[in-house]
């Protein structure tokens, strides 16, 4: 995975003002590759929706991913009638690096792009950029599994499709409900910083700028949209599947590692009601618990496995140690990178020196316990001895959580520009209560366009 730094920070989101003249809002990128018969149609299509609803300056971007055959006279001839359709032609595959190409040189604040087919109801354009533009989002994807959606397709692709999902929502914890929607868009300065982190060029490009956007904690806006399954589509469904499940690994492998730099994408993004210091009010505290509870029963699961194993050929307290000794290690690390969301390695010695010492309560609590035991009879039962443990932990589980909260991973290490800043906390506030008026005005979203007359023909390939 890539690990450069991206140019630049975020900055505050804010509603994006008209743009000058010449210069569009949105630039919406086509890619094709060999699409020669479909590529007119689209494009008028879309040019003449976008004439008829988009309030403001668009542009159309067609990305040629290496035709071979009369795409890229089509394009051309296309950028000649229309003076809002631009042609870029790449000697490369792949949709991913076309969007790539395309939307890092793009001056358009809006980069957006869809499918050749136009499978998706033009209806949800405006709808997927109307969040980004009025500074709500950092993303917008169409969605063909909500609830409200509308979808014609084959049982096959409604399969792939979900399992597809369910894939990555098991591995790599994503949220978002469709992956492969060929329907997104994206704030420009949220792609500068994002797309250098994102290594795939093809199919699974969509997913891993899904999957880092969600983990960096920017802001994804869902669209419901109306879908009609495209049945002469070129896309090899197995090599797709396969490079996906390939990009899976490898994204997930990234973030387990903490590779990837993604603290940088989350900040700064305006007033963040979770950046304030607010008194009796613990940061993330339920999340926390929760974690931590799912941490602590995988945890002493693995400690009674390991307990159990040592047993048989040691006594209990040397057990008892040994197995306290490797679940602490693997409990502590767990609970750094999942409960307390510390990335990266710097620290981590340090934790888990700590972590050591919080095992040490364990241990003097759980051993103090074992010796009560076999003080009250000669030859416990060894079921006897794993409840007496069972309790003796759940007994300083609370009392480890907030140890490991106030002392081993304390705000300042999972939040260290939140603790700076809070120095600066009643400049910065004068600063914000001068420029909040300003900064927060929101220019209402127009009436929804209405839509196409019965008796107007609708291509729906």
């Amino acid at each position: 995975m890539r690990t450069d730094s991206s140019p630049g920070t975020l900055p505050a989101r804010e509603h994006l003002p008209a743009a000058g003249a010449g210069t569009p809002v949105l630039d919406v990128v086509i890619p094709v590759y060999n699409e020669e018969k479909d590529l007119k149609p689209c494009v008028r299509r879309l040019h003449e929706h976008l004439t008829r609803t988009f309030p403001y300056a668009f542009r159309i971007t067609i990305a040629d991913n290496a035709s071979t055959d009369g795409t890229p006279h089509v394009a051309g001839r296309l950028a000649e009638r229309f003076p809002r359709v631009r042609s870029v032609r790449l000697e490369q595959k792949g949709r991913g690096r076309a969007l790539r190409t395309v939307w890092s040189a793009s001056d358009a604040p809006v980069l957006a792009y869809m499918d050749v087919d136009l499978s998706t109801d033009l209806n949800a354009l405006l709808p997927l950029v109307a969040p980004l533009i009025s500074g709500h989002s950092d993303l917008a994807i169409g969605s063909r599994l909500s609830r409200s959606s509308r979808v014609v397709r084959g049982a096959k692709r409604e399969f792939i499709s979900r399992s597809y999902n369910l894939i990555l929502r098991g591995s790599l914890q994503a949220r978002f409900s469709d992956a492969q929607c060929g329907f997104k868009a994206i704030r420009r300065d949220v792609a500068q910083v994002l797309l250098p982190l994102v290594e795939d060029s093809g199919w699974f490009f969509d997913t891993e700028l899904l999957v880092l956007s969600e983990r960096a904690g920017l802001r994804i806006h869902e669209v419901p949209v109306d879908w009609v399954d495209d049945p002469d589509s070129t896309v090899r469904i197995v090599r797709t599947a396969t490079d996906d499940l390939k990009g899976v690994w490898r994204v997930g492998r990234a973030l387990a590692t903490g590779s990837l730099p993604l603290d940088r994408l989350a900040r700064p993004f305006g007033d963040d009601p979770r950046d304030r210091d607010i008194e009796d009010v613990p940061r993330g505290l339920a999340r926390q618990l929760v974690g931590f509870c799912v941490v602590g029963v995988l945890s002493t699961l693995f400690y009674l496995l390991l307990y159990s194993g040592f047993r048989t050929f040691t006594g209990s307290q040397t057990a008892n140690g040994l197995a306290l000794l490797v679940s602490a290690v693997a409990n502590t690390a767990a609970n750094r990178r999942l409960t307390f969301g510390v990335r990266g390695r710097g620290g981590a010695v340090r934790h888990q020196a700590q972590g050591l010492v919080v095992l040490g309560i364990g241990l003097a609590l759980t051993s103090g316990s074992l010796a009560a035991l076999n003080a009250a009879t000669s030859d416990p039962a060894h079921s006897t001895e794993l409840a007496v443990l069972v309790a003796a932990n759940l007994a300083a589980t609370v009392l480890r959580f907030l140890l490991f909260r106030a002392w081993v991973f304390p705000d300042r290490d999972r939040f260290p520009e939140t603790a700076s800043a809070r120095q600066d906390a009643p400049a910065a506030s004068a600063r914000q209560d001068a420029t909040l008026p300003l900064q927060q005005v929101r220019a209402p979203l127009p009436a929804r366009p209405s839509r196409p007359s019965d008796h107007e023909p609708r291509d729906f390939r």
